[in-house]
């Protein structure tokens, strides 16, 4: 089973990604939205919560996690894969989203200038930054931060002109720098892509996050058969949230477009 995990509706933008083409295996993905969002914590919360949704998906028989929430990937998975899990699930592997959309954007920039959109917490650790600065020195990164975006998609408000508002005053200021690439560094982002695009303009190419991870994905599964060949294949999809399980049905069938069936809650806390 590939566990995805991330603060909250937003890493149902990479499951799509995944179902759409990596259809075969089986799914547990876990919301945390009673504690969304992530990106206004601290380092130290970002870690414990992020710990915390790694065991709860192994201990249900996750083999490989995916921190679809880009903050988790910044913030806690460096520390999780070197010093926690060695010590707990030794035979098993959690991977992130940060270095495949950076991989992707070096590769597909036009003129060296690669936008950044993210939450408080991944702009200010600078780690799409560091990754694409390794990719190519030569690089202009710009970043901002947008910490208002991702509670307006967990309200369902991705529709409503205040959010058209919003997300105008926050990346026009990318697009005046000139920018041709932007990474939308926050799972929740998606849900905006169009809005975004839009504004941005057609001399910028807004990235396919969901895209991207999942053919990164099927590139590790290929390059990595003992991990492979331990994921059961029956096409099942579960869910589990720590928040109101009717109400992230509701949004999950919307956005999926396929009933989910029942929502399992948890309590993540120690």
């Amino acid at each position: 089973m590939i566990g995805v995990f991330d603060s909250g509706y937003g890493g149902l933008t990479v499951l799509k990604g995944f179902l759409e083409k990596l259809p075969d295996y089986d799914y547990l993905y876990l919301g945390d939205s009673a504690r969304a969002p992530y990106g206004n914590k601290s380092l130290k919360v970002i870690y414990d919560y992020t710990r915390q949704a790694v065991d709860f998906l192994f201990s249900r028989g996750a083999v490989l996690i995916i921190l679809a929430c880009n903050t988790a990937s910044a913030k806690a998975l460096r520390r999780i894969q070197q010093e926690w899990l060695p010590d707990h699930y030794p035979d098993r592997r959690v991977l992130g989203v940060v270095i495949p959309l950076a991989e992707a954007a070096a590769d597909v920039s036009r003129w060296g200038r690669i936008g950044v959109i993210g939450t408080r917490a991944t702009v200010e650790s600078r780690v799409f930054d560091q990754e694409l600065h390794k990719l190519n020195p030569k690089l202009k990164v710009i970043e901002k931060a947008c910490p208002l975006l991702v509670p307006l998609v967990e309200e369902g408000w991705v529709r409503k002109p205040e959010t058209r508002s919003i997300l105008k005053k926050y990346v026009l200021p990318l697009k005046s720098a000139a920018i041709d690439t932007l990474i939308l560094g926050c799972t929740h982002y998606p849900f905006l892509k169009n809005d975004i695009a839009r504004i941005m303009g057609k001399n910028c190419r807004v990235l396919d996050a969901p895209a991207i991870v999942a053919g990164k994905l099927a590139d590790y599964l290929v390059r990595h058969p003992e991990i492979e060949s331990r994921l059961s294949r029956k096409q099942a999809r579960s869910f589990s949230t720590t928040d109101d399980p009717e109400r992230f049905r509701t949004f999950g069938e919307d956005f999926l477009g396929r009933r989910i069936g029942e929502v399992l809650t948890v309590d993540l806390k120690e």
